[in-house]
Parts: structure tokens; C-alpha cells; sequence
């Protein structure tokens, strides 16, 4: 709920409007005019809690990164921390994919952002990683993790019921005993009852984890 223009304001209550502005209309909606509107007042309400649009940057990028669950020590196996850590960032980033291209951007990170990353890390180094194995790891799963959720959001698929309808379509419109294998995929795959495309995720992630467990116990 936005505070009126009778409650204090505070530099948390302007990052989470901020974040509702780039919800709605993505990164390039922030501006202090409009953040200032959310909450009901005038932009220069808003200095003297942030001094520009590039602190409120910095601040919704280290929110982002505070609501991605932390790996921690609880786990016997490296591979199911990252995992409950790709997953819990993928969720968060599917609710602001708009965050995408801000996450590694920033120059003055926050405190949640570098403790993120060091949490990462030590997992990784306490699982036995090299160093320069660690940066790879973290590399290759952050990619993965940021080129699906933006895959995902751009796909006109959200359902199961959705994959039947577009691929039912595509069936349809392709030429009669031409491109048997993308056919093949259509019918014996994606038009089967039961298949999720976000089932992906896992499936791929699995395969980076094992790749990286393999090459770590080679070394």
C-alpha cells in the first residue's frame, strides 16, 4: 500500500514505489516525476531521501537482490543450494524481468547485492571450487538463469493449455509433408498431455549443475 502524502517518507517507501513504477512500465518508467506520483507527492519530496534516478537504480537493484533467497549451509549436496538459489531467483526475476539488464550494471552495488554474491561464492569454494572454476560456474548459471527468464517473458506461452493452442496453430500452418522433425516435436512432444514448458528450466539447469560437479571432481 502507497503511503500518502501525510506519512513520512522514507528512501524504502520511494524504492518500493519505484519498483511498482517498473512493474507496470519497465526500467525506463522511473523517473523521479512519476515515482513522486505513486506516492502522492511532489518529485522534490523525493531528494531528500535519494539524491537522483541513479541512486533509486542502485536501491531497486539491491531490493531485487535481497528478495532472491541466499544459499546457505544447510545442504549436503552444492548443486541443491544453487539450485533452490537459480530457482528462487528466476521466480523473483519473472516478476521483474524489467530488473534483467540493471542487475550487473550498477556501480555502486549494495549491501544485499554484495552479500548475495559472496554467499554464491562460498558455497561454491566450500564445495571445493578453484577460484577461477567459481567464476566460471557463477557465470554460466547466471546467464542461464537470465536468458530463460527473458525468454520466458517473451514467449506467448504462459499455460500448458497455451503450448497446445500455438503449437496446434504452427501444426497447422506448416506446409503438408515438409519439416517432419519440427512436426515430430509438435505432435509427439509439445502437443502431449501433461508437458509445461517451464518444466524447462529445471531440465537444462540439472545439466549445468552435473556438468560443473563433473569438471569440479576432474580437477
Amino acid at each position: 500500500m502507497s503511503p500518502s502524502p501525510q506519512q513520512p517518507l522514507s528512501r524504502a517507501a520511494v524504492l518500493e514505489a519505484a519498483i511498482r513504477v517498473a512493474d507496470r512500465g519497465g526500467v525506463e518508467a522511473i523517473t523521479m516525476r512519476k515515482v513522486a506520483a505513486e506516492l502522492g507527492v511532489e518529485a522534490m519530496s523525493l531528494y531528500h531521501h535519494v539524491p537522483n534516478k541513479d541512486a533509486i537504480l542502485d536501491g531497486v537493484v539491491d531490493m531485487v537482490f535481497a528478495a532472491i533467497e541466499l544459499p546457505g549451509d544447510g545442504w549436503d549436496d552444492w548443486r541443491d543450494a544453487i539450485r533452490a538459489r537459480a530457482n528462487s531467483a528466476r521466480a523473483v526475476l519473472a516478476r521483474h524481468s524489467w530488473a534483467l539488464g540493471l542487475l550487473d550494471s550498477r556501480r555502486n552495488p549494495g549491501m544485499a547485492t554484495l552479500r548475495h554474491h559472496d554467499a554464491v561464492l562460498g558455497v561454491l569454494r566450500k564445495a571445493g571450487f578453484t577460484l577461477p572454476m567459481a567464476a566460471h560456474a557463477v557465470s554460466l548459471i547466471d546467464a542461464y538463469i537470465g536468458g530463460y527468464v527473458l525468454q520466458e517473458a517473451n514467449l506467448p506461452l504462459t499455460t500448458p493449455q497455451d503450448v497446445a493452442e500455438v503449437s496446434g496453430d504452427i501444426l497447422r500452418s506448416l506446409p503438408a509433408g515438409e519439416l517432419p522433425y519440427l512436426t515430430e516435436m509438435i505432435v509427439e512432444h509439445a502437443m502431449r498431455p501433461g508437458y509445461d514448458y517451464a518444466s524447462e528450466f529445471g531440465y537444462g539447469l540439472d545439466l549445468i549443475l552435473d556438468a560443473l560437479e563433473a569438471r569440479r571432481t576432474a580437477t
